[in-house]
């Protein structure tokens, strides 16, 4: 992504960001599911209470 910082006009700087994501190589199809890193609920016992 173009580096936007310096520039005031919002109009500008999204004029300059939309040209560089058309710009840039399309990105890889995912090999593993989205959320897939994310922490597993452990299950839990007979008669316990979620709180």
């Amino acid at each position: 992504m173009a580096n936007t910082t310096k520039i005031e006009s919002v109009e500008e700087r999204k004029a300059i960001k939309r040209a560089a994501r058309k710009k840039a190589a399309p990105k890889a199809p995912r090999t593993a599911p989205r959320g897939s890193n994310k922490k597993k609920p452990k299950k839990l016992t007979r008669g316990t209470g979620k709180r």
